[in-house]
């Protein structure tokens, strides 16, 4: 079974995903839920940087951005992409382990994109506490995420939508509404599912101003 580490699986995501009109809607509701000032940014499970791009992009006055992810290829191409952009700093860090709170400061925004449903259950509700700990007041929080749907017949439709038969065996999917509640448990507020197609959704919360 190939994994995230391996660079044919890296390849036939970025090319898969990106073509998806679903995930481009997603990211337009997520460009949507963005402050309106923006001065950092993390992007947690950044794979190929692309939300964090897609933040810079509709945030050009954002002075950094920080992105992390555990797969190499994915660390690669993320490299890639912001070679030469001094406000992006791209790193290896595991979701399963805490996020080192006390080297990255606090930020206005913290993305996600389709990298939390890799975690287990109880590890999602603690990332999510570390998050709301990272968050600067009215900051906002966006996680464009896999959501497992309300019965097997709709996540088969959903994995074969996306190309996908019989979904990644290395998915940890989770329902909308609990998700939403372990946010709200964590301390963010304005608690939301901003978006849904099928399996995709964007979470949004923001952090008490």
């Amino acid at each position: 079974m190939t994994t995230w580490q391996d660079d044919e699986k890296v390849d036939e995501y970025v090319a898969r995903v990106g073509r998806l009109a679903a995930r481009q809607a997603g990211e337009a509701a997520l460009v949507e839920a963005l402050p309106v000032s923006v001065e950092r940014v993390l992007d947690l499970g950044c794979g190929d940087g692309r939300l964090a791009a897609l933040v810079l992009e509709a945030r050009p006055d954002a002075r950094e951005a920080v992105a992390f992810d555990r797969s190499p290829p994915m660390l690669d191409l993320a490299r890639q992409r912001f070679a030469g952009d001094d406000r992006v700093r791209v790193g290896a860090h595991d979701l399963v382990e805490p996020l080192p709170a006390g080297v990255l400061g606090a930020f206005d925004v913290i993305v996600s994109g389709f990298a939390i449903h890799h975690l287990e259950d109880d590890r999602k509700r603690a990332l999510l506490g570390e998050v709301a700990a990272l968050l600067a007041p009215g900051g906002v929080f966006a996680n464009l995420e896999v959501v497992l749907c309300p019965t097997p017949e709709l996540q088969a439709a959903f994995y074969d939508a996306i190309g996908r038969p019989g979904g990644d065996p290395e998915d940890r999917l989770a329902p909308v509404e609990p998700q939403l509640g372990w946010m709200r448990s964590a301390g963010l507020e304005q608690v939301d599912c901003f978006w849904k197609w099928r399996g995709f959704a964007l979470l949004v919360g923001q952090a008490p101003a």
